[in-house]
């Protein structure tokens, strides 16, 4: 007996002593910034999702989800039966209550489920874990999750659509602005500058369609999925997505909360380091002018600052913050690669990198530093056909012309027009300058080479001086896509049609969001026993 009562003894003692893991409910905290430390002193949240958050992101926080969600679930599992109607009208009056408190001086606002849920038992008792019937923190982050990377996906589309209207307002202007184009770095031909601008923005009117195409992908519920494997309650997961703004349901319970957090999320990252790539093309073009003792493109001097030492410098800061926010977003969009490389189905590692990273509100920044740089654009269209009319861009029009007018082998023209830029580089000559007797002695030589009869070069010289113009060549471009004027137009009033329709997408996609927060609204306020 007195070894029994010692054994008893003994297993108290170690029972006593014996580490328990946290109930984060249950860890006392007064404020906000406790709670939080609480929860993230034993890794239940991430301290790094304090994260910079996009404009219409700052409201929608974790605890304005979970309750978002808590009011959802009150409703559903009311008119599902699941609980009676009095019991939802007492748990919507705790989940209420949680949403009040926060809003007053010195009320607590904590992201964790169970920090919540402690805020609703002291208000209606231990009633309040059967908000929880059916659902686990993995669905409802998942969830959570989900909302806020569409929230951050939307915002950046707004940015983004904004940034293309500025595009098309400065190409615009730039119609018959001609300008060089490059090729490995070097001067090829001479285009419109509007005809550059609409390069980019067809390539940003993709990464806008990709935002379209992820969103059917992403607007996708994973609530009602519980930890993995669905509950033993009859959820019903559709009206829970159409109450809180989702087009659907995530079917597979395991995909819902374990898979698509990874591929989804890879593939919004992936657009957003698109976009800064091409944005990173777009400011170095800009930015190689300072280069030059000559520019034609610059920042208007009152958007750069001076040297402190070099009186002469004007430094164009908007170009390099930009480009260095690109760079960042780049660079954060690999890490989210990089969390979701090489790790077990379930991990958190891979389920929110890009909130706590920040990578959507910097890639919004990314924009607003290119449309500072837009803004303070200023082009000296004399300045740039002059930099044309100096060098041997339209070279290739000589063998074109020859080919075309006079039937001479594209080779045979291409070997004179080569011929006469290396004289006129020997001799300092420019399309303008260039003797035609030397033209005309040339092309004999590249038709004595080729064995060709007919010596005699069959243009004149007025004629040779306009087919190297770099003007006269834009302008009689043919066929779809190029820079003459008039296909510029054409593809000028399509691209603001694309914008409108895309903007078009914005309002209708953000309005369908507000139709389902009245819903939800009208359906807790219903509980609550407050009229419509």
């Amino acid at each position: 007996m007195i070894a029994k009562a010692a054994v008893l003894i003994s297993s108290a003692f170690a029972l006593s002593n014996y580490a328990w893991a946290a109930n984060t409910g249950e860890l006392p905290c007064k404020t906000t910034a406790e709670c939080n430390a609480q929860a993230e002193k034993i890794g239940a949240v991430s301290a790094s999702t304090a994260g910079p958050k996009t404009a219409a992101g700052a409201s929608e926080d974790q605890f304005f989800w979970v309750n978002k969600i808590n009011k959802a679930s009150a409703v559903m599992l009311t008119e599902e039966k699941i609980i009676s109607p009095d019991m939802g009208q007492k748990l919507a009056r705790g989940v209420q209550y949680t949403i009040d408190q926060a809003a007053q001086p010195g009320g607590k606002r904590p992201g964790d489920v169970l920090q919540i849920e402690a805020i609703i038992s002291g208000k209606i008792g231990p009633d309040a874990s059967l908000i929880h019937t059916g659902r686990s923190r993995q669905d409802m982050y998942a969830t959570y999750r989900m909302a806020r990377l569409r929230t951050e996906v939307l915002d950046f589309s707004d940015a983004l659509d904004g940034m293309r209207n500025r595009l098309l307002e400065t190409a615009s202007k730039n119609v018959d602005t001609i300008v060089p184009a490059y090729t490995n770095g070097v001067q090829a031909q001479p285009i419109s500058y509007a005809h550059y601008l609409l390069a980019f923005n067809a390539s940003f009117e993709r990464d806008a369609q990709r935002i379209h195409e992820l969103y059917q992908r992403m607007n996708r519920s994973a609530m009602g999925t519980g930890v993995l494997a669905n509950s033993s309650w009859p959820l019903n997961r559709k009206l829970m997505a159409e109450l809180l703004g989702f087009d659907g349901i995530i079917e597979n319970s395991l995909d819902a909360g374990q898979v698509t957090p990874s591929d989804v999320s890879l593939e919004a990252s992936a657009i957003v380091s698109s976009t800064a790539i091409r944005l990173g093309m777009i400011l170095n073009d800009i930015h190689t002018q300072y280069h030059q003792t000559r520019p034609w493109l610059l920042l208007d001097e009152s958007a750069t600052y001076t040297s402190s030492a070099m009186p002469q410098k004007r430094n164009p800061g908007l170009i390099m913050r930009a480009r260095e926010a690109a760079s960042d977003v780049v660079g954060l969009a690999q890490t989210v690669v990089f969390r979701n490389h090489n790790v077990t189905s379930g991990m958190t590692d891979y389920k929110y990198p890009w909130e706590q990273l920040g990578l959507f509100p910097k890639s919004v920044n990314m924009i607003k530093g290119m449309d500072q740089a837009l803004d303070a654009l200023k082009i000296d269209p004399k300045r740039s056909l002059e930099e044309l009319e100096v060098e041997w861009t339209t070279s290739m029009e000589l063998a074109e012309a020859l080919q075309m007018e006079s039937k001479i082998p594209f080779r045979v023209g291409h070997s004179f027009a080569s011929g006469i830029v290396t004289e006129a580089r020997s001799q300092g000559y420019s399309p303008k300058t260039f003797p035609f007797a030397d033209a005309q002695k040339i092309y004999a030589a590249t038709i004595k080479k080729y064995g060709l009869q007919d010596s005699a070069l069959p243009m004149t010289e007025e004629h040779f001086r306009q087919v190297l113009s770099p003007t006269f060549m834009v302008r009689t471009r043919v066929g779809v896509g190029g820079p003459q004027p008039a296909e510029v137009e054409r593809m000028l009033q399509e691209s603001k049609a694309t914008l409108a329709t895309d903007k078009a997408w914005m309002k209708e996609t953000r309005g369908r969001l507000a139709r389902s927060d009245e819903k939800l609204d009208k359906a807790f306020n219903r509980l609550l026993g407050k009229a419509d």
